[in-house]
């Protein structure tokens, strides 16, 4: 199947019982058993429950991958991926990541003696130096949150090839419509569903797909041990959420190109960060590895005042200030005092998201109603 048709059908089946288009609703939490240990397939719902195996299953088929897990957050998710290690191993990340992530990395993982080392991944080569007989996971954002480098997901597998490591990788902003990890070597790809795969900021979800059958059931093993499933409700608003993930996401990419454009040439804009501009020094990657180029931009003031971006951001009327992004509407984001204010301040400075930095969710409006919203912003 094509993407378009695996959204819609990949690896789902109508209801065996009514013939139900749609995947039911099962709200249970047990499953009736004809004899002890003799079920049906699903017998309590934290293992198994019907509707979030359809969305499991159909996470596995967008992403071309041997086991999808849905989770209750993309935290959650990330969670799952650190318990598959023991204390004294060695995490390499890259450095501009997910306030989320850092702070889970370094305020909760590291004191059960896992070591993260954080490292610019623009040239893939910068983790050789890194890696000895305790790495056991690289972790990559691409593109990254919240200045869009870009990581070739490629090169670094090729790098670790051989070696008792986990190359696992946080797909939030690209979505499978724009690349697909496990294709190019990865081995563990992460959503927080919240974002483009439920796409409507309606739901709380996380993701994670396994290249292979066996990587996959750790990760349930683990799933069902630590209890962070997704429930069916949300399961369902998930999987309806991916039957249009194609459609929602080139519009965010056609939406996103013409707004960063338009930033790129605004008096007041010092720097814009989005794949697809000449003045991307990635560009070539980025044309490799993404079909389109998504719905994500972040760009600085040439005044480099915070009280410049806050005042932009107070202006908006059509883009919405808010925590999150990937929703049909359009959203817009100061990093430094909200998504990533967890970063410790020097280390934003050190990573060049500065206070004057805004991040842009855009969504699916029309583009001039956002450029118009943007303009009258600016004044």
């Amino acid at each position: 199947m094509k993407f378009n048709t695996k959204v819609i059908h990949g690896n789902q089946s109508h209801e065996k019982v009514t013939g139900s288009v749609n995947v039911p609703v099962f709200l249970t939490s047990t499953f009736a058993q004809k004899s002890p240990g003799e079920h049906s397939g699903y017998e309590y719902s934290r293992a198994a429950n019907p509707t979030r195996q359809a969305l499991e299953d159909a996470l596995a088929s967008i992403e071309n991958g041997a086991r999808g897990l849905a989770f209750g957050s993309g935290l959650a998710a990330i969670d799952c991926v650190l318990k598959l290690l023991n204390p004294g191993d060695e995490i390499i990340a890259v450095d501009d990541l997910y306030g989320g992530s850092y702070r889970m990395f370094t305020r909760l993982f590291e004191k059960y003696q896992l070591k993260f080392h954080f490292v610019n991944l623009e040239n893939p080569e910068n983790i050789l130096p890194l890696i000895n007989e305790k790495t056991k996971l690289v972790w990559l954002e691409t593109p990254t949150n919240p200045l869009m480098k870009l990581v070739d997901i490629q090169k670094v597998a090729e790098l670790i090839k051989g070696k008792d490591i986990l190359l696992a990788v946080d797909n939030t902003f690209a979505t499978p419509y724009i690349q697909t990890p496990l294709d190019l070597g990865a081995d563990i790809v992460m959503h927080s569903a919240t974002k483009y795969l439920g796409g409507h900021s309606d739901v709380i979800a996380g993701a994670l797909i396994a290249k292979t059958p066996e990587l996959g059931e750790k990760l349930h093993f683990i799933q069902f041990a630590s209890g962070g499933i997704l429930g069916p409700h949300d399961s369902y608003l998930v999987l309806r959420g991916i039957k249009t993930l194609a459609l929602r996401v080139q519009r965010h990419s056609e939406n996103g190109q013409k707004i960063a454009e338009y930033l790129q040439n605004h008096p007041k804009v010092e720097k814009v960060f989005y794949p697809n501009l000449a003045s991307n020094p990635q560009l070539e990657l980025a044309k490799k590895q993404m079909k389109t180029f998504g719905g994500m931009i972040s760009f600085t003031f040439k005044s480099g005042k915070k009280e410049d971006s806050i005042k932009f951001l107070e202006n908006l009327k059509v883009f919405t200030l808010a925590e999150s992004l990937g929703g049909v509407e359009s959203l817009a984001n100061h990093p430094a005092l909200m998504t990533h204010a967890s970063i410790p301040a020097e280390k934003r400075a050190e990573l060049g998201i500065t206070d004057d930095l805004v991040r842009l969710s855009c969504g699916i409006e029309d583009v001039e109603d956002l450029i118009a919203d943007i303009e009258q912003a600016f004044n």
